[in-house]
């Protein structure tokens, strides 16, 4: 029978329809390249660096980068202050789109995801990505600070050459208050550090458990195939997390990202890291969002806001498995 389950985190019900399909092979793989005419030569791949503004930090032996964030050169945010409203009437307020756009280029290789980076270099990218955070911290006027990848044409890559984008922003985003009152209304302890505890115990949605980082496929996952990767410590700040929790989520998310490509191919999808507000102390544990672009949406969907998965999370672990 399908059900109707509880996302705690954001307080929101999921579906989850599983008698519309459950086989891999049921979900189309969009094989389009990312590109429609291929930019040659791609401006992120070495011998390029010239055409991109002067890189924010470069890591790696001098003249053989391995890891460089750069400023966007068509930032969505960019400029500093604070974030100032001006209403125009009593319908219509606006403010300038002030804040930080970069582009974390975290491989050499043009062909290499996050998927088949070695051990070192993903726990390059997550240092990296707690470098920023700090430094973002520090920046007039900005509230937080999102980290993303989007990886292939469906979930909106513009390029082919694997990258992150991380955000500053003067504002807390919808997403992220939302889950900040589902660790206030969960009483008693964390939210996240009880569903490690509990999907331990379940073992049937847990589809890697290693070096204290936990990749679970959740119980109110939204869409087929959704991951959560979970570190054990407990934190809200990606920024004070340790070098090696750090080190551990990336190789967990590389692992997560080829055991999804085994199965399903080389589909695309979006990496959500979501941590703390800079400047808050709220309840909060940071953790990762693996989200594959495998189905679209439907009215229904777009309608309520309520998403119908149709692959149990459940199934999706054990396909996972195998």
């Amino acid at each position: 029978m399908n059900q109707l389950r509880l996302n705690p985190l954001t307080g929101r019900w999921v579906t989850v329809a599983t008698g519309r399909a459950s086989r891999p092979e049921d979900f189309a793989r969009d094989r389009t390249p990312v590109e429609a005419t291929p930019v040659d030569p791609c401006p992120f791949c070495p011998g390029q660096e010239e055409a991109l503004p002067p890189a924010l930090e470069t890591y790696g032996p001098s003249g053989e980068w391995l890891l460089r964030v750069v400023p966007n050169k068509y930032p969505a945010f960019e400029g500093s202050g604070s974030m100032l409203v001006e209403h125009l009437g009593p319908l219509f307020a606006k403010a300038p789109a002030t804040g930080i756009h970069e582009v974390l280029v975290f491989t050499r290789e043009h062909d290499h995801g996050w998927a088949d980076l070695d051990d070192p270099q993903a726990g390059l990218v997550m240092a990296a990505l707690r470098d920023r955070f700090e430094d973002h911290a520090h920046a007039s006027g900005i509230r937080y600070s999102q980290a993303i990848v989007n990886h292939g044409r469906d979930a909106g890559a513009s390029l082919a050459h694997p990258h992150g984008q991380l955000l500053g922003i003067p504002f807390v985003p919808g997403e992220l208050v939302d889950e900040m009152a589902g660790f206030r209304r969960f009483s008693g302890s964390c939210v996240l550090c009880a569903t490690v505890a509990a999907e331990r115990a379940a073992g049937h949605r847990v589809v890697a458990d290693q070096d204290g980082v936990l990749v679970v496929a959740p119980w109110w996952s939204g869409v087929p195939f959704e991951l959560l990767v979970l570190p054990e410590d407990h934190g809200g700040h990606l920024r004070e997390a340790t070098p090696a929790t750090l080190a551990a989520v990336g190789r967990a998310i590389r692992d997560a990202l080829a055991g999804l490509r085994r199965l399903l191919g080389d589909l695309s999808y979006n990496l959500v890291v979501h941590t703390l507000p800079h400047h808050a102390d709220d309840p909060f544990h940071w953790h990762v969002h693996l989200v594959p672009r495998v189905h679209s949406l439907g009215g229904f969907e777009q309608g309520t806001g309520v998403p119908i998965n149709i692959v149990a999370p459940e199934d999706a672990c054990h396909l996972l498995a195998q």
